[in-house]
């Protein structure tokens, strides 16, 4: 079991001789044991630690490690753009949301996009999900780095911050007020070390305007008021990959009209708050998905009449407009059957998150056990969540992600997880080959170059340092 460091000295001491510090400089002594044997505790450390300065220090030492061993963060920005431009297609680039057991999850999809040869994979989390995981964009970038150093990974490290979303209530009542909670939430993403955001102001539109610009107005402002603060945010000469959105998953197909009016608007909007600034490299569009799927009364997720047509269509105007593509969201439980389609009409990128949580909990290898006192938990704690005519089943499966973060150590530390992630790792190897990522590394060297950021050294462990 990974060892917790309980202060930066005992942290240091599980150190000696693979990395220390010197001159306010991590210097890795031992490379292979720092991934082998280090990369594991400061992760544990990272999640579970109760001590803050352990915590300010655990996560200086994993981005510095990463910078030192060629796994940094980095922007899908130029990758995409190179897509615009029609240097490269015939790919859909996969956003991985990681839920459960982060840094397991992380080294074991890292593991299997080198055996692929595969650079183009994003790992993302959406705001909703750092508060039901309990990740914040700083934890969740340190376990993903983490896993990345653990796998021997040696690339750029695409880290996505999902579904930046409005609430459409809250801007109602207060605009001002919630835009600033998305601004903040931008701020706190980029100083953790995200290089790739989705502004997802589409829960915005408003179908009952005259005309379809009307109903996009609030949509394009805000995103491209975010975009241009994002731009401001840059510091290490990295252009921040942004990804705006038209139609809310689980509502009506996106039209050819719609992201015309967005893509115009948007533009017109960036020009006006920042002139010459870089805009989005992709747009989520809605083409008949729904996050999480359907849930049947009787078990198993509904049939879902995805129009690839609609995909197909939106991806070519967006890149009339300079950008790599459409993407797809709500996609991780749609049948096998249906992944090859993505690449073939050209989908810049799909995201997948329930389909790898609901691996994990119906697993064979999951504990019986910790599923029922999961499950007596959502009885209790999620109950205010329940749906009329929802069955128990139905209940269960739309509310088990809220169980995640308070049984997050017993989900990190599950006795079964080796079986259950060879089949985590056996699916990612499928969706790989299905969307054609396979082989992508060259493409990604050839248009990513990460740029090395060195932070400052916590105070603590300078002191414990000596």
């Amino acid at each position: 079991m990974p060892h917790v460091a309980t202060s930066p000295a005992d942290l240091l001491a599980r150190l000696s001789g693979i990395a220390r510090v010197e001159g306010g400089r991590l210097v890795i002594d031992d490379a292979a044991r720092f991934r082998s044997q280090a990369a594991a505790d400061l992760a544990w450390t990272a999640a579970f630690t109760t001590d803050d300065p352990t915590a300010e220090a655990v996560r200086w030492i994993v981005w510095e490690a990463s910078q030192a061993l060629g796994a940094r963060s980095a922007s899908i920005h130029e990758l995409y753009m190179a897509r615009a431009r029609g240097e490269i297609s015939g790919f859909t680039v996969p956003a991985l949301n990681i839920r459960v057991a982060t840094f397991d999850m992380a080294r074991t999809f890292y593991e299997t996009a080198a055996r692929a040869d595969v650079g183009a994979v994003i790992f993302e989390l959406a705001r909703s999900e750092q508060t039901y995981t309990y990740q914040r964009p700083m934890d969740y970038v340190t376990s993903v780095l983490a896993g990345a150093l653990a796998a021997g990974w040696s690339a750029p490290v695409f880290i996505q911050g999902d579904h930046y979303q409005f609430n459409a209530k809250k801007y109602a009542a207060d605009p001002e007020t919630m835009t600033e909670e998305i601004r903040r939430a931008c701020r706190l993403a980029i100083d953790a070390g995200y290089r790739n955001i989705d502004i997802d102001s589409s829960t915005l539109v408003d179908l009952s305007k005259a005309n379809v610009d009307e109903e996009q107005h609030e949509n394009y402002t805000r995103a491209a008021e975010l975009t241009a603060l994002i731009r401001e945010l840059e510091t290490d000469g990295v252009t921040v990959s942004v990804g705006g959105e038209i139609g809310e998953v689980g509502k009506e197909n996106s039209t050819v009209g719609e992201l015309r009016a967005y893509l115009d608007g948007y533009a017109a909007e960036l020009a006006r708050r920042a002139p010459g600034a870089k805009g989005l490299s992709k747009v989520s569009v809605q083409t008949g998905t729904s996050h999480g799927g359907v849930p049947l009364p009787g078990g198993g997720v509904a049939a879902v009449k995805l129009d690839f047509n609609v995909l197909r269509e939106l991806g070519e105007v967006a890149r009339e407009y300079g950008l790599a593509g459409a993407v797809q969201h709500g996609a991780s439980t749609l049948p096998d059957e249906l992944f090859h389609h993505f690449p073939a009409v050209e989908t810049a990128e799909i995201h997948l998150a329930t389909g790898f949580q609901n691996a994990a909990y119906d697993h064979p290898a999951f504990p019986a056990a910790l599923k029922d006192e999961i499950n007596a938990w959502l009885r209790e704690h999620a109950a205010d969540e329940r749906k009329d005519g929802q069955t128990e089943e139905q209940f269960l499966y739309t509310t088990r992600k809220k169980a995640i973060g308070p049984f997050k150590r017993q989900l990190w530390d599950l006795p079964t997880k080796d079986e259950i992630l060879a089949s985590q790792s056996a699916k990612l190897a499928f969706l790989f080959t299905e969307l054609r990522v396979n082989g992508s590394m060259a493409l990604v060297e050839r248009y990513v170059t990460p740029t090395p950021v060195s932070r400052p050294i916590p105070e603590a462990l300078k002191a414990a340092a000596g």
